[in-house]
């Protein structure tokens, strides 16, 4: 961990209670008619890191947690929350991190860097995606393309907004909720889009 990683997680705490109280990066966009895609979520699938393909369709019936994350970002310490999360609602939901450079270049390094740092530094045991862009781009991600097209997913068309935004999928593949980067893993909010 680099001398600015540290201060970036020694500082996370500060940032969130900030930008929770300022209301800054804390939107919440929910799916509130339930709309279906008319694109099937599982006809996906994912570059893994470790260069292997995983289908989406492998993890209906779960809640899918979708997040773009970052090594050398305010929100970095979020790793920490997120796999409690996983561990917590094993079983109930899957997390899959996107790793991606699209903000400040705060993701340089390589996907065997990126696994490296997110398991010693966080314990990170959710799987990680090849590293990719999220933002709209011809470049872009197939999922977050899904994601953030609403004639694909069948209402949103909001991209992450920085590193850890957050993507809930219904365990029957419904786009459910949006989450910007200050809402934690642990909040309420995030708890009760999986639990209900």
């Amino acid at each position: 961990m680099t001398a600015r990683q540290k201060v970036l997680k020694a500082i996370y705490p500060i940032l969130t209670s900030y930008n929770k109280f300022f209301g800054k990066n804390f939107r919440i966009i929910p799916n509130k008619n339930n709309i279906k895609p008319s694109i099937s979520f599982y006809d996906l699938s994912v570059l893994m890191n470790d260069g292997s393909r995983l289908s989406l369709s492998e993890w209906k019936g779960k809640k899918i947690m979708l997040v773009n994350t970052a090594s050398d970002c305010g929100y970095t310490g979020q790793y920490v929350e997120l796999q409690k999360l996983y561990e917590q609602y094993k079983g109930a939901l899957m997390i899959i991190g996107f790793p991606a450079n699209d903000f400040k270049e705060q993701e340089k390094y390589s996907d065997k860097e990126i696994e490296t740092f997110c398991l010693y530094n966080y314990g990170v045991s959710f799987p990680l995606a090849a590293k990719s862009v999220v933002v709209h781009s011809p470049q872009q991600n197939e999922v977050y393309q899904w994601l953030t097209d609403k004639t694909k997913n069948g209402w949103n068309s909001q991209a992450p907004s920085w590193n850890f935004s957050k993507y809930i999928v219904s365990e029957d593949g419904i786009l459910t909720r949006y989450f910007d980067p200050a809402v934690s893993p642990l909040s309420h909010e995030v708890v009760n889009s999986i639990t209900h």
